[in-house]
């Protein structure tokens, strides 16, 4: 009787050694089927993904229970896959956590060092965030043209650990106080731009910006009188616009004169 299984392996060589092993057969014996191969990512941290084969072989009636059980037994969730089915309420668990941030630490580290020199990262659960901290090292280069590097590296980091976790996380990078210091820049730049727009009467435009520095504006301008803000054109990084609120201009109603 033919059956057929499915194997993972890190590359397809794996993936057969792994067959192998668990139907105890010779590899040069193994008739297969590569449904993927591997691919080791980026840094070997993101974008991996295992290779997959699927395995025929003939077997005897007096073994067809035998085979069906360890194929059924394979393909039941194991009890390290059923501790993982966490309640709603136990999603951020402190083992969650801890994962996250030594993973987290862990591919941080790879692509700083491979920027610059003697840096640290500390890790830490801020609220609803993850947020990594980077100290010494080259912090002018780490940051780069407004931000931009550094918010690469949040971008990666962040799809890195989002890729390892069952829930969506939100995750920040910071180096020695920038984001702070950038959250102020932007705010007194606003003030000064909506004033601006209040003095003129016309429109002022701030440029491109990215979507979290898009927000800190659109909040902090939120309650302010006599303009509004929008944000206008396409993409990630997208312009945004400081309205002047148009004034009343209807003169008083003059009363009739009945006499």
């Amino acid at each position: 009787m033919l059956k057929e299984i499915e194997f993972l392996g890190k590359n397809v060589e794996k993936a057969l050694e792994k067959a192998s092993d668990e139907l105890n057969l010779p590899i040069n014996k193994i008739k297969h089927e590569v449904l993927t191969y591997g691919s080791t990512g980026i840094f070997g941290l993101v974008g991996v993904k295992k290779a997959k084969i699927k395995v025929f072989f003939e077997i005897e009636k007096i073994e067809e229970k035998r085979v069906n059980k360890f194929i059924e037994e394979k393909e039941r969730p194991t009890d390290d896959y059923k501790k993982l089915q966490y309640s709603e309420s136990e999603k951020e668990s402190s083992i969650d956590t801890d994962v996250n941030l030594d993973y987290g630490k862990h591919a941080l580290k790879t692509i700083v060092d491979a920027i610059s020199d003697n840096a640290e990262i500390d890790a830490k659960k801020k609220g609803d965030k993850y947020l990594f901290e980077i100290s010494a090292g080259d912090s002018g280069v780490l940051i780069g043209k407004r931000g931009q590097t550094l918010e690469a590296i949040q971008y990666l980091l962040e799809k890195m650990i989002n890729k390892k976790s069952r829930n969506r996380l939100r995750v920040m990078v910071d180096i020695e106080g920038y984001l702070d210091k950038r959250k102020n820049n932007l705010k007194q730049m606003a003030q000064r731009m909506a004033e601006k727009a209040k003095r003129i009467k016309k429109p002022v435009t701030i440029g491109q910006m990215n979507a979290h520095d898009r927000r800190i504006v659109h909040i902090h301008l939120k309650d302010e009188q006599g303009i509004r803000t929008q944000s206008v054109g396409e993409g990630y990084y997208r312009k945004l616009m400081i309205f002047p609120k148009k004034q009343g201009n209807r003169r008083p109603r003059k009363e009739k004169n009945t006499e």
